[in-house]
C-alpha cells in the first residue's frame, strides 16, 4: 500500500491536475491520564502518536479555498476567506477547515487561498483525536503558506477557537497543543489554565498500546456536556472561575452542602489533577510501579465518580492489568462511554497483552477489538516523502 505522502500527491493531482507545492502533517494523540480536567483548566499528559493526517497544498494567487478527502474522492469544498457562512452539520469534516478560517479572519489575519488534498489514518471515531490532526495539519499550511508566523501554541488556539465558535464543540485545548507541539518519545505534561507545558519522557522500556473497544458510541458530546455543567455547578458553589481553583481538603470540608452527584464528579477532576502530576513525575523517575498505580486509580475513579466507563472498558482494562501487574498501567481513554483503553507495558509482555486481549475479550463482551502497537510521534509540521516509512503505516 502507498504511504500517506504518496496517496495525498496521488488524490492532489487526481483532483487539481496538477502536483502540490508541500506536505504536512499532524498527528492523533491519546491521553495517559488527566481525563476531564482540560476544560477545569486542570492537568493532561497526552502523547502524540504515529498516526497523521496528511495535506498535499498548492498555494493560490486569490482567497479561495478548495478541499478534497481521501474519504469523499471527487467531491471538492470551495470557501473563500472570511466568507465561511454559517457551518453546515452535515458537510462534517470540512467545518473544521472552514472554522480554522473563520476564527483567523475573526481575529485580522490574512490568509492567502490553497488548494488541498487531505489523507490520513488516524482511526476515526475512537476518540484519537482525529479531528484535531486535521486541524493542525490545515492550521500549520496556512501558518507557513500565508506566511503568518504563528507559534505552534497559537495555530492550537486558533484551532480550538475554530471549533468552540464556529464548529459549536466547545472542545478543550489538550488536542490541539498535543497535535501542535508534541515531542517524539514524550508526553507532554499540559498546564490548561496557562498553557504551560513540559516534555516527559517515556521511557525505553515500554510499550505503547491503544486498544478500540470498537464499542458503538452513544450520546458523547451530550454526556460531556451534562458534566461540564456538574463541574461549574461546583466551581459556582465555591463562586471561583473553575475547579483549578478548588482543592480537595476545601471540597471534602463542604461534601455536606452539595448534592452527592455533583460532589463525586468534583472529586474526580481535583484528584485527577494531582495524579496526572504525580504520574509525570513517576514517568520521569522511571517509576513503572507507581504509574500503573496512579492509571488504576484514574479509571477507578472515572468508573465510580465520575461515571463515564462501560462494562466493556472495564473488562478490557481488567484483561490488561491481570497480564502486566505492576510492569505498566492501563485505563480508559478519552471521554468516555465507549471508545478506547491506553496501556503503557513493559516491552516483555507486549505479546502476552495482545493473546490475552484477542483470546478474552471478544469471548466476554460479543465485540472484536482493534489493537494498536503505537509510538509517540513528534508534533504538526512541513514534510517531504523521505520523511514517512512504509514500515509505520
Amino acid at each position: 500500500m502507498a504511504n500517506p505522502a504518496q496517496r495525498a500527491n496521488k488524490l492532489f493531482v487526481q483532483t487539481f491536475g496538477t502536483n502540490a507545492d508541500d506536505l504536512y502533517r499532524a498527528p492523533g494523540r491519546v491521553n495517559l491520564i488527566g481525563e476531564h480536567t482540560d476544560y477545569n483548566d486542570g492537568f493532561v499528559l497526552p502523547a502524540a502518536i504515529n498516526f497523521h493526517t496528511i495535506i498535499a497544498v498548492k498555494k493560490r494567487e486569490d482567497d479561495r479555498f478548495r478541499a478534497v478527502s481521501d474519504a469523499y474522492p471527487g467531491k471538492i469544498n470551495s470557501w473563500h476567506f472570511g466568507q465561511e457562512g454559517k457551518m453546515d452539520p452535515e458537510d462534517g469534516w470540512i467545518n473544521y477547515l472552514k472554522g480554522f478560517t473563520a476564527a483567523m479572519a475573526a481575529s485580522g489575519l490574512p490568509a492567502k487561498g490553497m488548494d488541498i488534498a487531505v489523507v490520513g489514518n488516524v482511526p476515526l471515531g475512537a476518540g484519537l483525536s482525529s479531528s484535531a490532526a486535521l486541524e493542525i495539519a490545515f492550521g500549520t499550511a496556512v501558518n507557513d503558506c500565508s506566511q503568518l508566523r504563528l507559534s505552534p501554541l497559537a495555530v492550537a488556539q486558533m484551532a480550538q477557537r475554530g471549533e468552540n465558535q464556529y464548529v459549536g464543540y466547545a472542545c478543550g485545548i489538550m488536542d490541539q497543543i498535543i497535535s501542535a507541539m508534541g515531542q517524539q518519545d514524550h508526553a507532554l505534561l499540559i498546564d490548561c489554565e496557562d498553557l504551560d507545558s513540559e516534555p516527559v519522557p517515556i521511557p525505553e522500556s515500554l510499550s505503547l498500546i491503544i486498544v478500540n473497544s470498537n464499542l458503538p458510541r452513544g450520546e458523547v458530546e451530550a454526556q460531556e456536556a451534562i458534566r461540564r455543567q456538574q463541574c461549574q455547578q461546583v466551581a459556582d458553589h465555591f463562586a471561583i472561575d473553575s475547579l483549578r481553583h478548588l482543592d480537595l481538603t476545601t471540597l471534602e470540608a463542604a461534601r455536606t452542602k452539595l448534592p452527592e452527584l455533583i460532589y463525586r464528579r468534583a472529586r474526580h477532576v481535583l484528584s485527577e489533577n494531582r495524579r496526572t502530576q504525580n504520574a509525570a513525575h513517576a514517568l520521569q523517575a522511571g517509576n513503572i510501579g507507581r504509574l500503573s498505580e496512579l492509571m488504576a486509580q484514574s479509571h477507578a475513579s472515572m468508573r465510580d465518580d465520575f461515571e463515564i466507563s462501560l462494562p466493556e472498558i472495564d473488562t478490557l482494562v481488567e484483561i490488561i492489568a491481570q497480564v502486566v501487574g505492576q510492569q505498566g498501567g492501563v485505563r480508559m481513554t478519552g471521554k468516555g462511554f465507549g471508545g478506547c483503553v491506553v496501556a503503557l507495558v513493559d516491552h516483555e509482555l507486549t505479546d502476552a497483552v495482545v493473546a490475552a486481549i484477542e483470546a478474552q475479550y471478544q469471548v466476554k463482551t460479543g465485540i472484536e477489538p482493534t489493537v494498536y502497537l503505537c509510538s509517540a510521534s513528534g508534533g504538526a509540521s512541513r514534510v517531504d516523502e523521505s520523511w514517512f516509512d512504509d514500515e509505520l503505516y
